[in-house]
């Protein structure tokens, strides 16, 4: 290497670059902190967050128009208010809901098998039928709702809010549904499975979940008609109730690395909120054309509120939950009046594809971090490629190729200057040691034989410098992009998103690598030969413990570089040994 302290340097901005990543991730600076925080009105908070009911989120009421042969709407109440319907009405109303049958509702389609529950249309449980939790157990799904203990408690529930006192359908409330078990058919490409919900007093409620064939995406509509005598004012919410817990974060553990937990996208700019956080505890925030999402490995379940109305976002932490919430702003419904609340739900693996379509930029939940400018061209083309011959080892092999067949230029430009290198290898060892004891002797004399000879010491280390960027891209392509999820490649590696079972991938890669350094000239100075006769094990000693897929990534392009190095030696040597006319 023809300036082993420039690489040196440059591997240690790389790693400084990765700790700086993973810093951010960990303590982002909050430019929202004490932004807009303000005080949820509405039931007492219980024991567990999920208990209580927001009021009405962002924006002024906005009332519906009422039909012409409507009568005239009455002034709404102002939020907080107490209700002026009679209180055993409302007693009697929570008497029914306690003797309702609450055995969850069981629906099914090609890619997801949940669980509804009648109370508040809560979604309880939810399996990725696709996407088995480990290789070995491709029976059992992944889980990513759930309800089976306090430790593993993630629920996403909805329903609407009103004034308080007034009886409204919200999480807490029971629904009625006509079935207890929804099938997808085949051949048909959407299923509907409407629960509905009255007061007794002409306030009647159908909120549908709309599921179609191979999405996780689902649709949620509330259907409001009101032939009370009085006009009501409601508004939509959706919340997230989750368990953490404090995990320890490793770049060699893809499992324990990628974030867990709360996310909100304002609009404009997305952000991960941490529960352990002082700041982000008490996240509150107003937003348009926003989402809210909670986030784990590979894996997303995201709230997308209705598209240009205002909504409010807020992160409350008690203990070890967490309730993530939107609430929509307060709709008067006139007496007679019709009105209908929308927005989308997604549960199920980070598809890039299927997250862009379901909300604005709800494809950023797969965090391609810093680099993403680099890394999701990188993933749209092996991708591209997986598409043409449907293996992502292959891809990622054909990728890197094709990397080095972009900067082919820099590589033979830097390649001849390190071939040149090596061919004056015996001169500049014979300066060394004519100028041994004078060190600014040695290097005018080293300059002028890289004039004459027309080398430049530092070309050697621009493909190193191209090649961290890249390097780092794979890393986050194959921690983050779910299509690479247990994928196999050949033989022995099963997973490329995992390390090697029997870490053949990295000691193949350590050769390579050892093999490229005795093929490059080697350092003026003894100790930084050595250091990088070291460098190999060094490298197969952490890579070890990377995906295997991005071991695939480096050991690819070693084994170009020395092609390439070796044949541009052969070229070298033969104009050397050309006789000159």
């Amino acid at each position: 290497m023809p300036n082993t302290r420039v690489m040196l340097w440059i591997a240690l901005a790389a790693i400084l670059f990765l700790n700086y990543e993973a810093w951010m991730r960990d303590y982002p600076a909050s430019s929202l902190t004490g932004n807009n925080q303000s005080t949820t009105a509405g039931t007492p908070a219980s024991n567990r967050l999920g208990d209580s009911v927001p009021l009405a989120g962002a924006g002024a009421p906005s009332p519906v128009t009422a039909p012409p042969d409507a009568a005239p709407a009455a002034a709404p109440s102002a939020p907080g208010a107490t209700s002026a319907a009679p209180a055993a009405d409302i007693a009697s109303a929570d008497s029914a809901a306690a003797t309702a049958d609450t055995s969850p509702l069981h629906v099914v389609t090609d890619v997801l098998d949940l669980s509804i529950n009648p109370k508040g249309g809560e979604l309880e449980r939810a399996d990725i039928v696709e996407y088995p939790l480990h290789k070995d157990t491709p029976n059992v799904p992944v889980r990513l709702l759930n309800h089976d203990s306090e430790d593993s408690l993630y629920l996403l529930q909805t329903g609407l809010t009103g004034i308080a006192g007034e009886a409204a359908p919200t999480h807490l409330a029971m629904w009625k549904s006509a079935e207890k078990s929804y099938v997808l058919p085949t051949g048909v490409n959407e299923l509907r499975v409407p629960l509905t919900w009255s007061d007794g007093h002409g306030l009647t409620v159908t909120k549908t979940f709309t599921f179609k064939r191979g999405a996780y995406a689902i649709e949620l509509t509330y259907d409001i008609q009101n032939d009370d005598s009085s006009a009501r004012s409601l508004a939509s919410y959706s919340q997230f109730l989750r368990h953490w817990v404090h995990a320890s974060r490793s770049y060699f553990d893809v499992e324990t690395y990628s974030f867990k937990g709360p996310a909100v996208f304002d609009g404009t700019k997305s952000r991960d909120l941490k529960v352990e956080n002082e700041a982000d505890s008490k996240f509150s925030e107003d937003a348009t054309n926003g989402w809210i999402a909670s986030l784990q490995h590979h894996f997303v379940s995201a709230i997308v509120p209705e598209a240009g109305k205002p909504t409010k976002f807020q992160l409350q932490v008690q203990g070890q939950q967490y309730l993530l919430s939107a609430t929509g702003p307060m709709t008067l419904i006139p007496p007679g009046g019709h009105a209908q609340f929308n927005e989308n739900l997604f549960v199920g693996p980070k598809l890039q594809a299927q997250l862009a379509t379901t909300g604005p930029r709800l494809d950023l939940t797969a965090d391609y971090g810093l680099l993403t400018v680099i890394a999701h061209p990188l993933f749209i083309s092996l991708k591209w490629i997986h598409g043409l011959i449907g293996n992502w080892g292959w891809a990622i092999i054909i990728v890197t190729a094709l990397i080095k067949l972009l900067f082919y230029p820099l590589s033979q430009a830097s390649g001849r200057s390190m071939a040149k290198m090596r061919a004056v290898a015996p001169r500049m060892k014979q300066i060394q040691e004519s100028y041994k004891d004078d060190r600014e002797k040695l290097g005018r004399a080293m300059m002028e034989l890289y004039k004459k000879e027309k080398i430049n010491p530092l070309a050697g280390c621009l493909p190193m410098v191209v090649q961290i960027p890249f390097f780092i891209s794979f890393y986050w392509v194959l921690l983050e992009s779910v299509e690479m999820r247990q994928a196999p490649f050949m033989l022995w590696i099963n997973d490329l998103s995992s390390r090697d079972p029997f870490f053949v991938l990295p000691l193949l890669m350590g050769g390579a690598m050892f093999a490229q350094f005795k093929l490059n000239p080697a350092p003026p100075d003894p100790m930084q030969a050595k250091i990088m006769q070291f460098m190999p094990l060094v490298m197969t000693g952490m890579m070890a413990w990377f995906p295997s897929g991005l071991v695939l990534y480096w050991l690819t392009n070693t084994v170009l570089s020395i092609v390439q190095q070796w044949r541009v030696n052969k070229v070298v040597s033969a104009e050397a040994n050309k006789p000159r006319s």
